[in-house]
């Protein structure tokens, strides 16, 4: 099944602690259901010291459920859903629910 959700899109998050943020996905794991999003659900984490860097307390984030994201609207920045139109020439595209814009050209 097509992807709803990749890497760069701009997404917003619907429940938890970090609920009406929005923020940019940095990757996504498709066979636990989960994406890494830049600035959201973030972690304190205690780093060992080694070669290349520094050892402390670092921030780090997360991944969180991609029932807990919602694609960004392109025209508004409002969560919406993603559908699936298929063009003349066969390529499969992206569309957002709301707005009816395509999401990736």
């Amino acid at each position: 099944m097509a992807a709803k959700i990749k890497k760069g899109d701009r997404v917003v998050v619907l429940a938890g602690k970090d609920k009406g943020k929005s923020g940019e996905v940095l990757s996504v794991q498709p066979a636990d259901d989960r994406a890494v999003v830049r600035g959201i659900n973030v972690a304190q984490r205690h780093q060992k010291q080694s070669m290349n860097q520094q050892g402390g307390i670092v921030s780090k984030e997360m991944p969180i459920h991609l029932s807990n994201l919602a694609l960004a609207d392109p025209s508004d920045g409002k969560p919406t859903r993603v559908g699936f139109k298929i063009t003349e020439d066969g390529r499969k595209l992206r569309v957002a629910k709301r707005s009816g814009e395509t999401i990736d050209g």
